[in-house]
């Protein structure tokens, strides 16, 4: 598997010269098998709009799995030209939680949005997704739950090939049992973290963790690499690179291509 990192920001997207190397388009990350295309796609940020570059000319045709429905994680699916056209297949899965087609319109549709889900162009199919373990093509993948903040949310294992890593971009470092389910033993954590251990309180109140507790768990769960997302829209490129650094850790940047 490869990881193609579109974004790597968390709450909102940022420009500006302090944020060009690492990026500011919020969170999604595109997963290829072997040499194909990227046919799996976790969270759907203005990261998103920029899937076309790694497909070419080609209309995606896969699975886009949300960890849950905050903005900054669904943002980018009515501006992605590679799932806005008629020769695109896409069956987009969300933590179940109701019709998910009504609870995706709650934040796309009038007055908050012009369009609805309903009115992209192509093949569209939505899936309320149950914990557990799904099939997706050659993608195995296992859907926990987390704690979050606001709404249902998933972690994500995904493994093929005989290798795997773990997507956990938004939740409580209180969620120790199911991050170490998640991520024990795999190649690749990619956690979202974008708080230090001074904002601790400020992580809680948020429902995310911080970039300490991170490492604590790759460490414990044996991971092969720890990478480090969904950075705060405060911190400037020195920042990332420096937290990163601090903890033997890599960073999340738009643009990195990551063997598993």
């Amino acid at each position: 598997m490869k990881l193609h990192f579109l974004g790597v920001r968390g709450s909102t997207p940022v420009s500006g010269p302090d944020f060009t190397r690492v990026g500011g388009h919020t969170s999604c990350v595109a997963v290829s098998a072997d040499a194909g295309a990227p046919a799996l796609v976790l969270d759907a940020g203005t990261g998103l709009q920029t899937l076309g570059a790694t497909l070419g000319d080609r209309a995606f045709e896969g699975w886009v799995l949300l960890t849950h429905l905050h903005w900054d994680h669904v943002q980018g699916l009515p501006f992605a030209p590679a799932l806005d056209r008629v020769d695109a297949r896409v069956v987009l899965a969300q933590p179940a939680q109701g019709d998910p087609t009504l609870v995706l319109r709650r934040a796309m549709s009038p007055p908050h949005f012009p369009i609805t889900p309903a009115e992209l162009q192509g093949n569209w199919t939505h899936v309320a997704l149950e914990p557990g373990k799904h099939q997706l093509g050659p993608f195995e993948v296992f859907a926990l739950d987390v704690v979050h903040k606001g709404g249902r949310a998933y972690g994500y294992r995904v493994s093929c090939a005989g290798t795997s890593f773990a997507y956990v971009p938004d939740a409580l470092d209180a969620n120790e049992d199911a991050l170490l389910e998640l991520a024990t033993g795999v190649d690749v954590l990619v956690r979202g973290a974008p708080f230090v251990a001074s904002e601790s309180e400020r992580a809680v109140a948020y429902g995310h963790g911080t970039v300490e507790a991170a490492a604590d768990i790759a460490a414990r769960a044996r991971v092969g690499r720890l990478v480090l997302t969904h950075h705060a829209p405060s911190r400037t490129d020195a920042d990332v690179f420096a937290i990163a650094e601090r903890l033997g850790a890599i960073a999340a940047v738009e643009g990195l291509t990551l063997p598993v």
